[in-house]
């Protein structure tokens, strides 16, 4: 790679001082305009770009929003591509910020925050934060934190509706026997999506056996044991509700692991609708969450704080829906 293309660089190639320069970059009084003319061709056919540390001690604005998530996984990913493109015209730019191999533990937005608030970033959003604090330093907007709804601006879909809903659908098809894989037990979403279900079950009549329950932690690999355990008993279920995609895909390997046919011997329905969804064998019947939504309300809502404004509503609830696909069927006769 090449040297980083410095303000000494564009003023020796416009034939100017750096003072000059440096004027033209923040837009002061007492440069001609036809010297900002070829100091900007200049900055363009260089490709200079202004630190954005300096820049924000300047100005005390970088015109950055960060995006702070756990890990970058199929739901941080669409979070990211609803972001990106809400930024689009707006003078803002984006960084995604992972808290990697830390992201996991309580407070992780906390390390975070304080290290990039005031000199590289002018607001945040958390995805799934384990904790939100009001005094971060900066703006911040919340999706689907771990607690719920608190005092800051806070993003979410409706996932006890949506729990309802695939739930209804299996037991429209004539389900009765079905099994819920949950998801991470800290999460509020996961919770509401476990009531939903059995909200669901209790409004149709049908006992929920305690022994079809099982977490998955929202993750594939953690998903196979409860899987397996579930899909190996001899009255196993006709059906199975997992609380994200990525379970229920899961799911889906197991049960062709044990010879089940999906969805002949076996129903499953996920949630979320990551676009992996459509690719799996058969595609999965799904609850729709609007993910990119999400990240596009989330940035609606900080650049209006960031703009002087104020938000009309500090929480906005999105709706979800059912995707009817090739994973869920009548259950096979006895």
């Amino acid at each position: 790679m090449g040297q980083r293309v410095t303000i000494t660089d564009v003023a020796r190639t416009a034939g100017v001082s750096v003072a000059t320069v440096s004027k033209v970059i923040n837009g002061r009084y007492g440069v001609a305009q036809a010297t900002t003319t070829r100091v900007m061709e200049v900055i363009d056919s260089l490709g200079y770009e202004s630190s954005l540390v300096a820049r924000s001690l300047r100005s005390h604005r970088t015109h950055v929003i960060g995006i702070l998530v756990a890990e970058f996984e199929p739901f941080s990913a669409e979070i990211l591509k609803g972001a990106a493109g809400a930024l689009a015209d707006t003078g803002y730019e984006l960084l995604a910020y992972t808290g990697g191999l830390h992201g996991r533990g309580a407070g992780w937005e906390r390390r975070y925050l304080s290290r990039l608030s005031g000199t590289l970033i002018d607001g945040a959003v958390l995805v799934t934060p384990t904790v939100v604090d009001a005094d971060a330093g900066v703006p911040v907007v919340a999706i689907d934190p771990h607690t719920g709804p608190t005092g800051l601006p806070t993003v979410d879909s409706d996932n006890l509706g949506g729990a309802v809903l695939g739930t209804e659908h299996l037991l429209g098809l004539g389900h009765r026997r079905i099994a819920f894989v949950g998801g991470r037990p800290d999460l509020e979403s996961s919770r509401l999506r476990e009531q939903g279900f059995r909200q669901a079950m209790a409004a149709a009549g049908v006992d929920v056996d305690e022994r079809l329950v099982r977490a998955g932690d929202y993750r594939k690999e953690s998903t196979v044991e409860p899987a397996r355990e579930l899909l190996a008993r001899d009255d196993r279920p006709t059906a199975v509700f997992a609380a994200n995609d990525l379970s229920a895909m899961a799911t889906i390997d197991v049960a062709h692991e044990l010879g089940l046919a999906v969805p002949r011997d076996l129903s499953v329905i996920g949630f979320d609708d990551i676009p992996e969804s459509a690719q799996t064998d058969p595609p999965l019947t799904t609850v729709h969450q609007p993910i990119q939504a999400l990240g596009a309300a989330a940035i609606g809502m900080l650049t209006a704080l960031l703009d002087g404004g104020d938000t009309s509503d500090p929480h906005v609830r999105l709706p979800t829906s059912l995707v009817r696909r090739g994973t869920t069927a009548a259950p096979a006769a006895p």
